[in-house]
């Protein structure tokens, strides 16, 4: 076969590789807070990534590519993980922060943005401080105290205190 007959290879430059990657090649800030977002909870359950493979019947490492954001997460696989770990769709694109937002495919494109509620962002020590939190939380064994510290800490919130 000579080489005008052979395939050609898709390179860096095409559209289909480049897709979900910003300008500079990187992956797309969203799919980054979104791996974010799915380490964050699955540390929070003390979940390896390899079990989290298992469940969804993946690799390790392809659990590692996704809380990279280096590989899109696909509809069907985000409503795959919501349910493993627990969570709404939704909280995976919970305080995402502006910036992430403003790089967003769709805003650049001019579509309307749905509406977001507003969550400071955290810094690593807040981030660590809340899944130290989280976990705690998830030890406590009897559900009527887990309620009543969830209601503490929602009182202690609209205080301000």
């Amino acid at each position: 076969m000579n080489a005008a007959n052979t395939p050609t290879r898709k390179t860096r430059n095409s559209p289909r590789s480049s897709r979900g990657r910003t300008g500079s090649g990187g992956p797309n800030p969203v799919d980054v807070h979104v791996g974010n977002r799915v380490r964050l909870r699955r540390t929070s359950l003390n979940m390896s990534q390899e079990k989290l493979g298992e469940a969804l019947g993946l690799t390790f490492q392809q659990v590692q590519k996704y809380e990279r954001g280096a590989n899109r997460i696909g509809a069907s696989r985000l409503y795959d993980l919501s349910r493993v770990l627990e969570v709404p769709v939704a909280f995976f694109y919970e305080e995402m922060s502006d910036e992430t937002r403003a790089q967003a495919p769709s805003l650049l494109l001019g579509c309307p943005q749905p509406e977001v509620a507003s969550v400071p962002v955290q810094d690593d020590d807040t981030k660590r401080e809340t899944l130290d939190l989280v976990r705690a939380y998830y030890r406590i064994t009897d559900a009527a105290i887990r309620k009543r510290v969830f209601e503490l800490a929602k009182t202690l919130a609209a205080s301000g205190s």
